[in-house]
């Protein structure tokens, strides 16, 4: 087929607006260009579509039979191009990300979309909550469209995008021996060293846990390997464990903030910097839909906003 939507569009706007002029400026072309589809328009359809009448164009006869049919096939086409815009997409997130930050990160977009559009469904149909590794193949085997994920991705196929930093804290229950040991400072933290550290119960997520693989790569330097006493499949239920007296945890600052606020857990500070790590958005590199670029730019744009209004 020769003849395009674009060229349709442009012969509707010409025979609304009564001029090459005004169709230009109402699909933001140039006068030129838009004269040029209709002569290509002409030309492929074997006839001429419309009567000149002083400075205006009508329709003439072939025009006029050619224009509802245009009309529509261009209505169709908006309509599926709205149809993109209303897609759910189905996101995949770590555990830490899909429990502490995603909830607020939709809330916002949600928020952001009914003050453009008060009818747009929300932009996401479904959210699965799994470790980093299970996030990066659901993405790779393209049963999810975005991913987010708090630890490496070791799936070749997709690219990975920066997202936001977020700290590591070691945590006790505030009548733990090592909490004990000194007064906690104004900001609920006590001061440890490594020694003490290599001695106590360590609380860790489960095997290809983002969190697992980043604290394990943060505390290595320093202690060493750290071995589990229990592994727990969810952040929330280490931290509980933890407010329990169960073990000492290294947690996202997300995961623990409430309990550190209320004084169910006291920060443990060790003798070495802060611990840092980025949590990272995943594409398919085949995956690029206008509904997956709007959503994903809203959240590099949020994550931008939140850093510099801090």
């Amino acid at each position: 087929m020769r003849i395009t939507l674009r060229q349709l569009e442009i012969f509707c706007s010409v025979a609304s607006a009564g001029s090459t002029v005004a169709a230009s400026q109402a699909l933001s072309l140039s006068q030129s260009a838009t004269s040029a589809a209709v002569l290509e328009l002409e030309r492929l359809m074997g006839v001429a579509l419309f009567d000149r009448v002083g400075k205006m164009l009508r329709p003439n006869a072939e025009g006029r039979a050619l224009l509802p049919r245009a009309a529509a096939l261009v209505a169709d086409a908006q309509a599926i191009e709205q149809q993109s815009d209303e897609v759910g997409l189905r996101l995949a997130a770590s555990n830490t990300t899909g429990n502490y930050v995603l909830p607020g990160l939709l809330a916002r977009h949600a928020a952001k979309v009914r003050r453009t559009d008060p009818t747009r469904p929300p932009v996401a149909s479904h959210v699965r909550v799994v470790n980093t590794t299970e996030v990066a193949k659901a993405v790779a085997r393209l049963e999810c469209d975005v991913g987010f994920i708090e630890g490496p991705c070791h799936e070749a196929q997709l690219d990975v995008l920066p997202w936001i930093e977020d700290e590591l804290l070691i945590v006790a229950a505030r009548d733990h021996p090592l909490a004990r040991a000194a007064p906690a400072a104004e900001d609920r933290s006590v001061r440890v060293g490594k020694a003490a550290l290599r001695q106590v119960a360590w609380l860790m997520r489960e095997p290809g846990s983002g969190t697992r693989e980043s604290v394990e790569h943060a505390l290595a330097p320093h202690l060493g390997v750290v071995r589990a006493s229990v592994e727990f499949g969810t952040p929330e239920a280490i931290k509980r464990a933890a407010a329990a007296g169960l073990g000492i945890a290294c947690l996202s600052r997300w995961t623990v903030q409430d309990l550190v606020v209320r004084g169910g857990l006291v920060v443990l500070k060790p003798p070495w910097p802060t611990m840092r790590r980025p949590f990272s958005i995943v594409l398919h590199a085949r995956q690029r839909s206008p509904a997956v670029k709007r959503f994903v730019d809203f959240c590099i744009a949020d994550a931008a906003s939140a850093k510099v209004g801090t």
